[in-house]
């Protein structure tokens, strides 16, 4: 039943007659700050000739700059809807070669790692369930919802989920590009680390991305406060994110999943493409193979390492793709047969990424572990993005959709986390 999924869902849903009855309006002139500015702490400038300093700026570095008039925008290595970029990357560096052992905040506009507290014997490890010293990197993905609800108001939070999501995907495609084993780790005291960093309501944990190796050296547990710095200037509250932030905070009956990715890219081909990743704004109605979406399909459904591996399934509506039969499917199995091109452009709120793809798909999960399930379907649209890229199409997330004529279009009571779609 639908009362059975998570409150905050429910009450953002998009209608036909809720995007008509209330409409948007967005205070243009008063943006939030895109970037979280610690001025007077030590900043490293990173150096891209250094494998370390590389692999964190491909976890959310600019890499473009759009001018119109009025208005600057600073593309990065990641995507977000309306190029908000509402959250923060923060981590924990401990014998790694060219960064000196701390805790650190990165910084995308000055391209900039801060040293915001320096860690000998102890560490944020314990938060985390380690009980011993962690060699390696412990990166901690914040929100700033501000930034996103400024413009998407309730919604705010799915975005700042999703952006997450592609945080996490972009540090696991720099982790495969230097061969680093990693795991995602949702269960963690994240009220703890809320406040030992500082955070006021306007910002919050969601997620952490470990590269780490054991030692057998006893850490001591770090009680740190850092002083407050506001994310975003200006801020207004929205007590329904934070209400779905805290409800959404415990993790309950868990399942881990140990196997790591099998990709198997040309890493130098695959390295222009995390940066030269780009959303596209439009197809051409072009078609694709059958092996290359085959090929796609298989990097996108590959094993995420993760303490918390929530069931997202991948619904998609197949368009152009040449040698396959039109209709929606789900594990390669067809379940409604036909030309349903026009359909899935208005599911995506009458957008015609949604019908001029090759392939438009529907992420969706039934699990009672929102965080997890919401951040998972941004991995899986960074990969997508990534291994759409990689073949020479192009992809699009969707962050808006109606979201119960999707459920009653697939033929599922359900949770819908994301619409993509990809083509030439």
């Amino acid at each position: 039943m639908f009362q059975d999924f998570f409150e905050y869902h429910q009450n953002t849903k998009h209608s036909y007659y809720s995007v008509r009855s209330n409409p948007n309006r967005i205070d243009w002139d008063n943006p939030p700050s895109r970037f979280k500015p610690y001025y007077e702490n030590k900043k490293i400038v990173l150096d891209l000739e250094k494998e370390n300093h590389r692999f964190i700026y491909q976890s959310a570095g600019i890499t473009a700059k759009k001018t119109y008039p009025g208005v600057e925008y600073y593309l990065r290595v990641i995507p977000s809807a309306g190029a908000l970029y509402p959250n923060e990357i923060y981590f924990q560096s401990r014998n790694n070669q060219d960064i000196t052992d701390g805790i650190y905040h990165y910084d995308s506009a000055s391209n900039s790692i801060e040293l915001l507290k320096s860690i000998n014997n102890d560490g944020i490890e314990a938060y985390l369930g380690y009980e011993k010293k962690q060699n390696g990197f412990i990166f901690l993905v914040s929100s700033v919802y501000y930034r996103s609800s400024w413009k998407y108001k309730n919604r705010g939070y799915r975005y700042c989920l999703l952006d997450a999501g592609h945080i996490l995907g972009a540090l696991e495609a720099s982790a495969y590009v230097f061969a680093k084993p990693y795991e995602i780790r949702y269960d963690f005291d994240k009220e703890s680390l809320n406040k030992m960093f500082g955070f006021d309501r306007d910002e919050f944990f969601t997620s952490a991305f470990i590269i780490t190796f054991s030692t057998n050296k006893e850490v001591e547990k770090s009680d740190f406060k850092l002083d407050y710095v506001s994310p975003t200037g200006d801020f207004v509250e929205n007590e329904l994110i934070e209400y779905g932030y805290k409800d959404s905070l415990s993790v309950t009956n868990r399942q881990a999943s140990v196997k790591a990715p099998s990709f198997n890219y040309n890493k130098e081909v695959f390295q222009e493409t995390i940066l030269n990743r780009r959303s596209i704004r439009e197809f051409a109605q072009g078609s694709m193979s059958k092996i290359e979406f085959e090929m796609i399909m298989k990097n996108i459904k590959d094993n995420i390492t993760s303490d918390c591996d929530e069931e997202v399934k991948i619904y998609y509506v197949v368009n152009r793709v040449k040698d396959m039969i039109l209709g929606l499917y789900l594990d390669e199995k067809i379940i409604k047969e036909g030309d349903l091109k026009q359909k899935a452009g208005y599911l995506c709120l009458e957008q015609d990424l949604g019908k001029s793809s090759a392939v438009t798909f529907f992420l969706t999960t039934t699990s009672k572990n929102y965080q997890a399930a919401y951040q998972k379907a941004g991995i899986i649209g960074h990969r997508l993005y990534l291994a759409s890229n990689y073949l020479g199409y192009g992809c699009s997330g969707i962050g808006a959709y109606y979201d119960d004529e999707v459920c009653e279009f697939i033929g599922e009571n359900t949770m819908v986390l994301y619409a993509l779609a990809i083509g030439k």
